[in-house]
C-alpha cells in the first residue's frame, strides 16, 4: 500500500465480532492488496498482504485450534 492508502479512512472496516474494548484490527482491500491496521493507532503501520496470502492467513486462523 502507498503512504496515501495507509492514511486514508475510506474503505477500512472492523469485524462485526469486534468488542467495544477497542482491541481489534481494521481491514481494507485496495488494488489487489489487503491492508491490516490497529484500530487504536489509525496512523500507524499497515501490514499488507497479497490476496492469496490473506486467504491463507484467514484460513489458518479459522482452522488452527490454538
Amino acid at each position: 500500500m502507498t503512504p496515501t492508502e495507509q492514511t486514508s479512512e475510506r474503505d477500512w472496516f472492523k469485524s462485526s465480532y469486534s468488542s467495544n474494548n477497542a482491541a481489534c484490527v481494521e481491514v481494507r482491500s485496495a488494488g489487489g492488496t489487503v491492508g491490516v491496521r490497529d484500530s487504536k493507532n489509525l496512523g500507524g503501520p499497515v501490514l499488507a498482504f497479497t490476496g492469496p496470502a490473506w486467504s491463507r492467513f484467514v484460513t489458518l486462523l479459522r482452522t488452527d485450534p490454538r
